[in-house]
């Protein structure tokens, strides 16, 4: 084996790039570049593997002269470095050294990550609660965010992002009702339901709390003259005969066999489904309310559907109302009204606000939540918990950098637009800046219902993809153990390693893990990132999802931890 061959792809386009050699190809044409750089330049290699300033020689004797050594010891360390492997090995030769870190807890004030979240509620939509991505609602939100870094003395910038998006107009409150004709309708169906049908039973359905659209629905107009048939086809598995149902409105039962959401609303285009009515039988039952499951809101992966059908409603109703449906509709003589007015085919612009600290070097570490939320709710808990968490360490982190200076690596905290319909925040962003990433991101920490509901309380997940930063986890979470007695008997932490490609891509972790590195024919690298998951969610995507559940004293827990982690690499490393 050559001295290139053990090198990954990443440090071989390290090398190439700083003798300004191309980067493409597999890892054998990378070698075969290397191998014609001439004697002298390759006694520079060792010196160049990490473009960043961290891992020049120069900057290694610094981080050497700091280290509380004797004169010989430092003058030994410094002769092996000049051997040209030192410099390769740096943090791992300086932590051998060093011995067991020193990690110290930074601060976390809960009653200002409380007032952030406050503050961010008060921003929604003054009739549906909701920061629906692409309105005035998530902008506001993002510009809010922006003028808090501002107050704190970090340095901000917000980017915006044309993505695909659906509209809910707001100024049309969406309809769901049954009517079972009255006297006149009785002997003249044509006017069953009509103005003129004296004594006709309405039901009427409350928005939000009794039905709630779906991401890219489109616009239906269903009434009740139309007199369109319902049709349950049951969990709306394979096994059912979509087709048998065209025209017609279709009730899917949602239980634990069902589809997702995406392969639903496909079924429902290729079947020429006039309206898409799922009956949640899955989630919250008997949580929220006794003997019901509410309804909440799933959007669906476009990019899975060739064509979005623009007059296809799609809405989910509460068990309860599915039931009356059932009995009123599909087994009875009730007619249905079902209209949404929902723009699917367009964009929206989403906004990502970011507050950076810089440091000495270029290299990164960023941490961030959505700012978004569902559009029938305030999403308290999804995902203002988090932002409220990444305002709270930015904080914290502007307190340090004004009493200890710059920190290591440039620190950034960031929120994002677009999660709850596809991460576009995210992912645009991580693709604008993907050449940046790829050269010097070191972690990215993911806060996303970071929450512990008092009442629902089975503790944090926190996990990784990197066995260094999780070890690194574990042993700040042993610390804090130490100081935070109360708070680590109330709330539980289990610390977990995942392989790289087991990461879950369902929240803005994963562009940072799986996007930056376009080519994956050999040595593909994965971003590092670390996530935090709370508990006690029974509200997810609901109009429940309020400040009334919220728990600021459980934010304090990853905010802690994973800030620690932060002030110990850039400060304590």
């Amino acid at each position: 084996m050559t001295q290139w061959e053990s090198l990954t792809v990443a440090e071989l386009k390290k090398i190439l790039t700083a003798h300004g050699l191309p980067i493409n190809g597999k890892k054998a044409e990378l070698i075969s570049r290397l191998e014609n750089i001439s004697k002298k330049e390759r006694i520079m290699d060792a010196e160049v593997l990490e473009d960043a300033p961290k891992y020049t020689f120069k900057m290694f004797i610094e981080k050497v002269k700091r280290l509380p050594l004797s004169v010989l010891t430092v003058v030994g360390i410094m002769l092996l470095g000049s051997l040209g492997g030192a410099v390769i090995f740096a943090d791992e030769m300086i932590e051998w050294v060093q011995g067991n870190p020193d990690y110290q807890l930074i601060e976390f004030d809960t009653n200002s990550a409380r007032g952030y979240a406050e503050s961010l509620i008060e921003l929604g939509d003054p009739n549906w609660e909701g920061r629906m991505s692409g309105t005035i609602y998530e902008h506001n939100t993002a510009e809010f965010i922006k003028s808090n870094f501002t107050t704190m003395g970090i340095p901000s910038t917000i980017e915006d992002f044309d993505v695909p998006m659906f509209v809910i107009d707001d100024n049309e409150e969406p309809e769901l009702s049954i009517c079972n004709a009255g006297d006149i309708g009785e002997t003249f169906p044509a006017l069953a339901c009509g103005a003129t049908d004296i004594n006709a039973d309405f039901i009427n359905f409350e928005h939000r709390s009794d039905f709630v659209i779906q991401g890219y629905s489109g616009s239906a107009f269903i009434r009740y003259v139309d007199d369109i048939e319902v049709i349950d086809i049951g969990n709306g598995n394979d096994s059912t005969d979509w087709s048998s149902a065209a025209g017609s409105v279709v009730l899917v039962h949602i239980t634990s066999e069902t589809e997702s959401n995406t392969a639903l609303f496909k079924k429902a285009a290729d079947n020429d489904i006039m309206g898409l009515i799922l009956i949640n039988e899955r989630q919250n039952c008997d949580e929220i309310i006794s003997g019901d499951c509410i309804p909440y809101f799933k959007s669906v992966s476009i990019t899975s559907i060739d064509s979005i059908p623009i007059d296809l409603g799609f809405i989910m109703v509460s068990k309860t109302v599915g039931q009356i449906i059932v009995e009123e509709v599909v087994n009875g003589e009730g007619k249905l009204q079902f209209i949404t007015n929902v723009e699917n085919s367009g964009e929206a612009t989403i906004k990502v606000p970011c507050g950076i600290i810089q440091g000495q070097t270029d290299e990164l570490i960023i941490i961030g939540a959505h700012h978004d939320t569902v559009y029938n709710g305030p999403g308290a808990v999804d995902d203002t918990s988090g932002t409220a968490t990444v305002l709270e360490i930015a904080r914290q982190f502007g307190l340090i950098e004004s009493m200890e200076g710059e920190p290591y690596y440039t620190i950034y905290f960031c929120t994002w637009g677009g999660e709850e319909e596809g991460l576009f925040g995210s992912t645009e962003w991580v693709d604008k800046h993907r050449n940046n990433l790829y050269q010097n991101l070191r972690l990215y920490i993911n806060l996303d219902m970071n929450h512990v509901d008092i009442e629902r309380n089975s503790g944090v997940t926190l996990f990784g993809n990197n066995a260094k930063d999780t070890d690194h986890i574990r042993a700040i979470t042993s610390k804090f153990k130490q100081k935070y007695p109360s708070l680590s008997d109330s709330y539980s932490i289990d610390i977990r390693d995942i392989a790289d490609n087991e990461m879950p891509y369902n929240s803005d972790h994963a562009p940072f893990v799986y996007n930056i590195d376009e080519d994956d024919s050999d040595g593909k690298k994965y971003g590092n990132a670390l996530v935090c998951y709370g508990s006690g969610s029974s509200e997810y995507h609901t109009y429940l999802d309020n400040m009334d559940r919220f728990n600021e004293e459980s934010l304090a827990v990853s905010g802690i931890i994973y800030g620690s982690l932060v002030y110990y690499l850039a400060y304590g490393d």
